[in-house]
Formats: C-alpha cells, structure tokens, sequence
C-alpha cells in the first residue's frame, strides 16, 4: 500500500515537472508569436530602460555614484522580474479559462509559471549585466555564488503575491489597474535607480520595510561590492514570504473552488 502510494505521488511529480515545463514554454511562444525579434524583446525593454535612465540621472540630473550604468541596470533587473511577474500574474486564472474549466486541473500551479517565465527572462538579461561589470572594471568575486540564495528568496515572494493578485483578480477586475498604481509607486520607493544610503537615516528603518530594498541592495552587494548581504535582513525576508506565500496559496486554494463559475 505505501508502495503504490509512493508511486502515485512520484508520477504526480513528474507530471506537475512535465506540465510546468510546457506552459512555460507555451506562455514565451506566445507571447513572441509573430515578433521579428521574438524573445530579444525581453532584452530590448530593459536596456532601453537602462538607456533613458542612465541619460538622465548620468548627464542631465548627475547623482554620481559610481558604474552607474552596472548600478542602475542590477536594479532594473530585479525590478521588472518582479513588476511583469505580478502584471502577468493577474491573468493568470482569466486568461486561461479552457483549462480552469478542464476536470483535475493543477490550478494552482498557474501563478508559479508567471513567476518561472518571467525568471527565464531574468536570467536570460543575466549575462549582459555581468558583462557590464567585467567592462567596467568589476571583477566577479567568489560572493556571485550567493546569487542562487537571493533569486529563490524573490521567487518565493513574487510567487506569495502572484496568488494573491491571481484570485483577486477574478472576482474584482480592477485589480490590474490598481496594482499598476501600486507597482508605479513602488518603483520610485524602491532603490532602482538611487542608492539606499541616499535615504535619511531617520527613515532607514521604515524604508527597509520594502522587500524589495532588501532584494536590490542584495544584489548591489554581492556583484558590485563582493559583500554578502545582510544575514538578518534576508532571514527576516525568507520568513515574510513563507508566510505569505503559506496564506496566499491557502486563499488561492478556497478560492479556486469558484473559478470557473467567477469565469
């Protein structure tokens, strides 16, 4: 009994792996269907970004701090994984009513590959930056071994938010729009294109609040300075997004239940 057990759930595995893997492979075809330059559009946006940023705060509003252009690119990295994953998380259940409405349906497994293309998409701008630092002078140190840590403890907070926005959505949808409202504020409370310290210290602690100050100022630390970022700051992160993602999925779970009748 515990054989057939152990059976069942190791073909689940393999099944929810197999299915994970192709509506990531799905959600990128069609997202560059008919595009000339297909998936370097997810390399186009940021380095235009990097571009008009870098004009700016390099020449027009100087900030000068130093490989400005590595400095402002990390951020926006970290950013947009973050910003389109939540954006495409939104529609993650609406859009994707023919299989909602399909018998035994993993459902819950939608958000996860918002937040896992948009990874791949991290990933994939991932070796520009890095020849960025090289080009700037910017040797990579052994702290790039860290990355790994810092990329699951976002995955898992993009992910706890990613349900919550996908079953909000469903029932009222203005959610989109107010979580464009959101995340344009959170750009500019966020250090993507400033540097932490330029926050009075006064405000530090309330400012540290935003996970995503601790998310960025990580990866700042680990490419640009070779230090490890702080232990007690990412704990405390890793700590948050188990437990939103716990509470997220939970409601996601009672949620999912009227999906298909909410569609």
């Amino acid at each position: 009994m515990q054989m057939t057990s152990g059976l069942l759930n190791k073909r689940r595995w393999v099944y929810l792996r197999d299915l994970l893997r192709e509506l990531i492979g799905r959600d990128i075809k069609l997202r560059y269907k008919r595009s000339l330059l297909g998936i370097a559009w997810s390399l186009i946006n940021p380095l235009a970004q990097l571009l008009v940023f870098s004009l700016i705060f390099s020449v027009v509003l100087p900030l000068n701090i130093p490989n400005y252009t590595t400095f402002l690119f990390t951020g926006l990295l970290a950013w947009n994984w973050f910003q389109t994953s939540l954006h495409a998380a939104t529609g993650a259940i609406v859009d994707n009513r023919e299989l909602i409405r399909r018998p035994g349906f993993p459902v819950t497994i939608l958000p996860i590959v918002t937040v896992a293309t948009n990874f791949i998409h991290f990933l994939l701008a991932l070796p520009i930056l890095l020849a960025f630092l090289l080009i700037g002078g910017i040797p990579l140190r052994t702290t790039i071994l860290a990355l790994p840590a810092i990329f699951v403890v976002q995955f898992l907070f993009t992910l706890s938010l990613s349900y919550f926005v996908a079953t909000l959505h469903v029932t009222f949808r203005d959610t989109q729009y107010l979580l464009g409202i959101v995340l344009l504020l959170g750009f500019y409370l966020s250090p993507v294109f400033y540097d932490v310290g330029a926050i009075p210290q006064p405000y530090q602690a309330l400012y540290r609040l935003n996970p995503m100050v601790v998310l960025i100022d990580a990866y700042r630390r680990i490419l640009l300075r070779g230090q490890l970022p702080g232990a007690l700051d990412l704990l405390a992160l890793s700590l948050v997004s188990a437990g939103l993602l716990w509470l997220g999925y939970r409601i996601f779970i009672r949620a999912s239940a009227q999906f298909a009748e909410e569609l």
